[in-house]
């Protein structure tokens, strides 16, 4: 038998194409009026808002959340008087979601349970029902126990936590992504892999979270090339939605590890999307993971995971770790993946991202303990 193990996840997942039309009736065993967290552009979604069958206020979500957003989120429901939330976009979109309709439920301000900057104070009650629907295939949102804020006070992204924050229902269309320009299919979908990957290797790894993340690694390396090459490609846009779905449930229930803990403070410290952060420094990670793991525990249980994880992706039954390596490397070419330089991140931000990063809740799954010149280290080669 495997370590004891706790495992939770969305009350329902719907997916398959064109189940979007299925939100008004999902909305309506919900409540009586809902808040829609959409995009900056909600009009993309006209189709959808135009028949929700409840009374609804829209709330635009236009970049990543902040403390700020949230706040006004949540003074938006409370002024309709929203009963349930339904979030329609990205990872971002899905997060504030979640952090309004978790405060419906549990009162006070977002810093009062906000990790590392806050109170963290426990979440105790059932959010507000939500509904994700997620219009990106990366963030696994749609099933995640967390969700992150970003502090501009205090230059850092952190999350709200609870298994009580899972979305009631996830609905999943992969039509609704087909829209997605090649760029944020690129820094999506190389989050979704990461997010199957890291739990695949994660010290928290359980025999679920394990099926999930072999399957989102099959279905990363069957769609993230293509649905990056042809958008409108139905079969790799339903892989890559189910890659994300998968890295979902599976970073809720057996943590991530360096390369988000990495990412979200480099977040914090510089205009770089979540994803493009973690599609930069996902190489270098794994390059460092593996080397620590040889040199300090050569028969690590992670290495052998590191290697099937490179059999997975490269469809390669005879690959290496290097060969798993060299396909990352490959794909980030292939998507044209800038290096965090591009964003603003500079070699003197090296030291306070390693400081920062090694006290991330993320860090808590990473297979080896990496030291602050290893971590410094990464963030130059991911430059």
């Amino acid at each position: 038998m495997a370590m004891p193990f706790e495992f939770a996840t969305a009350g329902r997942i719907l997916a398959g194409g064109g189940r979007a039309a299925e939100l008004p009736e999902v909305l309506a065993g919900l409540g009586s009026r809902v808040l829609v967290c959409t995009g900056a552009n909600p009009a993309r979604h006209a189709g959808l808002l135009a028949n929700l069958g409840l009374p609804a206020a829209v709330f635009p979500v236009a970049a990543e959340p902040t403390v700020g957003l949230a706040r006004a989120g949540v003074a938006a429901a409370r002024e309709h008087g929203a009963d349930a939330v339904a979030a329609i976009g990205g990872g971002s979109v899905i997060d504030l979601g979640k952090t309004v309709a978790m405060l419906l439920g549990n009162g006070g301000d977002p810093l009062d349970y906000l990790e590392v900057v806050g109170a963290g104070r426990k979440i105790t009650q059932p959010a507000a029902p939500c509904v994700a629907v997620p219009t990106t295939a990366g963030t696994g949102a749609e099933v995640t126990a967390n969700a992150v804020l970003a502090s501009p006070a205090h230059r850092i992204k952190a999350s709200l936590r609870s298994p009580l924050m899972i979305p009631r229902v996830a609905l999943l269309d992969p039509q609704l992504t087909a829209s997605c320009p090649p760029p944020v299919t690129a820094a999506s979908g190389l989050d979704a892999l990461t997010q199957c990957l890291e739990p695949f290797v994660s010290t928290r790894a359980n025999p679920l979270t394990d099926g999930l993340a072999r399957e989102g690694l099959r279905r990363a390396s069957a769609g993230l090339r293509a649905a990056h090459a042809d958008g409108s490609d139905p079969e790799a846009r339903a892989d890559m939605a189910m890659c994300s779905l998968l890295g979902g449930i599976a970073l809720a229930n057996a943590k991530l590890g360096a390369v988000h803990g990495l990412a979200g403070v480099i977040g914090g410290t510089a205009a770089v999307p979540h994803g493009m952060a973690c599609a930069a420094l996902l190489a270098p990670v794994t390059e460092a993971n593996v080397r620590a793991l040889r040199s300090g525990q050569p028969g690590s249980p992670a290495l052998d995971r590191y290697a099937e994880a490179a059999r997975l992706l490269t469809g390669n039954p005879a690959a290496s770790i290097e060969d798993g390596l060299a396909w990352i490397r490959e794909t980030n070419a292939m998507l044209a993946v800038p290096g965090l330089g591009a964003s603003g991140v500079r070699p003197q931000h090296a030291d306070d991202v390693a400081a920062k990063s090694a006290r991330s809740s993320s860090m808590q799954g990473n297979p080896v303990a990496l030291s602050h010149a290893d971590l410094r280290a990464i963030v130059v080669q991911a430059l």
